[in-house]
């Protein structure tokens, strides 16, 4: 099963030509999944020609206009279209609010529902088939939100040649194996999952940190991450900067992914609109000092997720 991001924009403040507003698209097979939607959202998701229309659930982490000014194109652009399921709006609170005096003020034609959760306490806030999201709290200037994404753990590998040597017939016995059930042979033995199938494995896990505070409990939320996207909004120099803004540096979102342990990767986001290219490749090699597995996201960005067997 495929899972993917799409970066839909880096920038944090204000969009810029070459660097839009903070926003990632994940999909997974079927379903897209929205982090954020800033100004200009709209036209990342063209230039990908990714099929917005598609989208589940967005995501907001605050209601600082750079991530959420957006989203009443977004909605005013799917009842353009045939859409029979609902959209899911998750965010802190406000989040309601915001959107239905949009609604209201803009006097927009909605022809599906919109189905709103304000998130007031950690936890999982969304289920799918196969997975979960989860939220954690921040601190910013505003409420704000983190999030991941996890998918359950996948049967171990079948084994055919294993099956063959104890003499299961090849056909519905060996599904019934790989559903994890046992299986009874015509002379009476037993024949076990495990005995034809390797280890459990990990499903995969996205994480998505922008905003905030740097927060030691980051760490605990964002373990075993496949891909980590995680503001890098300062350098390491204007640590001080960061702390009173309530913003990161990357060498903090490095401390938080090399804490998590099990961290796969981190793609850094949210640039300060200060920095031209120079100034990002100085902050990632200073985060790859801390952990080396960082990389800058770019507008525009595809990021496979693989399984790993």
């Amino acid at each position: 099963m495929n899972l993917e991001a799409f970066v839909l924009g880096t920038g944090g403040m204000m969009p810029l030509p070459h660097r839009f507003l903070t926003s990632v698209l994940l999909r997974r097979e079927g379903d897209l999944f929205l982090f954020d939607c800033g100004e200009a959202t709209q036209i990342s998701l063209r230039k990908l020609n990714l099929k917005w229309k598609k989208i589940s659930a967005i995501f907001i982490s605050h209601t600082h206009a750079d991530h959420v000014t957006g989203l009443p194109g977004i909605l005013m652009l799917s009842s353009q279209v045939d859409r029979d399921e609902p959209l899911y709006i998750y965010g802190p609170p406000k989040i309601r609010e915001y959107v239905e005096t949009s609604r209201k003020v803009l006097d927009m034609y909605i022809n599906y529902e919109i189905i709103i959760r304000e998130i007031k306490e950690d936890g999982e806030i969304f289920q799918g088939d196969g997975f979960s999201v989860s939220a954690f709290s921040l601190e910013h200037s505003k409420p704000c939100i983190g999030y991941t994404l996890t998918e359950e753990s996948r049967p171990g590998l079948f084994f055919p040649e294993k099956a063959e040597m104890l003499k299961v017939p090849k056909g519905p016995q060996w599904s019934v194996l790989q559903k994890g059930e046992n299986v009874e042979l015509e002379d009476g033995s037993i024949v076990k999952p495990e005995d034809v199938m390797g280890c459990e494995r990990a499903g995969r896990k996205f994480s998505y940190v922008t905003d905030t505070l740097y927060l030691e409990k980051i760490a605990k939320h964002v373990g075993n991450s496949d891909l980590f996207i995680c503001e890098g909004m300062f350098r390491h120099e204007l640590e001080e900067d960061a702390a009173e803004k309530k913003h990161m540096t990357a060498v903090q979102a490095a401390i938080c992914a090399n804490d998590a342990g099990g961290v796969k990767k981190m793609g850094l986001i949210h640039y300060s609109p200060r920095y031209i290219e120079s100034d990002l490749k100085k902050m990632l090699k200073e985060a790859r000092e801390v952990f080396p597995d960082t990389f800058l996201t770019r507008d525009g960005m595809q990021i496979d997720i693989p399984n790993i067997d």
